[in-house]
């Protein structure tokens, strides 16, 4: 089991290269997940706007978690809605899905948000493709800091989004001075300073870093000199190994390259995003090498 950590942030275009600049700190080649977290994104401040054309999914759910701004999400599915701050879209892949996701509103508003994917275990991974767009979400709180429960259950509070495995991601507000946040000891954790730097047990993390938090304690001490925002992640340790490339998280070379093949010959699993005139983001050619799956010090 990894120890605790601290995971920097490298920027990435978001939907090619002239994309929306992300701030990724997960996946990192010495902490993979988090749970069955593997992807966090954080995005903004920034007038830049979000313009993703559709795009493919495979063995996944995508958590989107907009602080500021609007965000129109389409999907295969017949799904069209418009995502304001305090809600939550959850799409699952399952076998196949694809979306879009479009900044709208006043373009000179400022976006700010973070994205996150979740590895579907291989008893759920293959199953329909789903979305779910949660308005009503639960508030918690405690001496010197309140939060919002975004998946999973903490202080309280469970949120109605459906998981498939042991998981939690609140948004903290931490008053300036100390705050002690209760968490289960059986969960791995993240915390992300979201805009500002912050002291997680003990270790400065700087805004945009992600301190990792291995299992074993029941609560996390914060400390900041002025209100803070942060993320909470968590969840029991994922064992199944992962091969993720691309959009896609599979577990053999041979399901990542077919997936691939599905999208450009546009296969069925994948459907027809409307309102785009069939302009898509194509998938980029695989490696040269034989994917293989993500390990934890690789």
């Amino acid at each position: 089991m990894a120890s605790d950590q601290l995971l920097p942030s490298r920027d990435v275009p978001l939907g090619g290269v002239r994309g929306l600049t992300v701030h990724r700190t997960l996946p990192q080649r010495e902490i993979p997940t988090i749970g069955a977290w593997c992807f966090v994104d954080h995005f903004g401040p920034t007038t830049e706007p979000m313009q993703v054309l559709p795009h493919p999914h495979i063995g996944l759910q995508t958590v989107t978690w907009p602080i500021a701004g609007t965000i129109r999400h389409r999907d295969n599915l017949g799904s069209d809605v418009v995502l304001r701050p305090g809600e939550l879209n959850l799409m699952t892949s399952g076998a196949g899905v694809s979306h879009s996701e479009f900044s709208v509103g006043d373009p000179e508003a400022p976006m700010h948000g973070i994205q996150l994917w979740v590895a579907l275990p291989d008893a759920t991974r293959a199953g329909p493709a789903d979305f779910e767009h949660v308005t009503e979400l639960p508030r918690v709180e405690g001496e010197s800091w309140t939060g919002i429960v975004i998946v999973g259950a903490l202080a309280g509070g469970s949120s109605p989004a459906r998981t498939h495995t042991p998981l939690v991601a609140a948004q903290l507000s931490v008053k300036g001075g100390r705050a002690t946040i209760p968490v289960d000891p059986a969960f791995e954790h993240g915390v992300l300073a979201v805009d500002q730097e912050v002291t997680v047990e003990g270790s400065d993390v700087h805004h945009r870093q992600l301190q990792y938090l291995a299992p074993g304690r029941d609560s996390i001490e914060v400390e900041s000199d002025i209100d803070a925002t942060l993320l909470l992640i968590g969840g029991e340790p994922f064992e199944e190994e992962l091969v993720m490339w691309w959009n896609f998280i599979g577990r053999t070379h041979e399901e990542i390259a077919a997936a691939r093949a599905d999208w450009e010959d546009a296969a069925d699993r994948f459907g027809t995003v409307e309102g785009h005139g069939g302009r898509v983001i194509p998938a980029p050619p695989l490696p040269q090498v034989r994917l293989t799956p993500r390990r934890r010090g690789a």
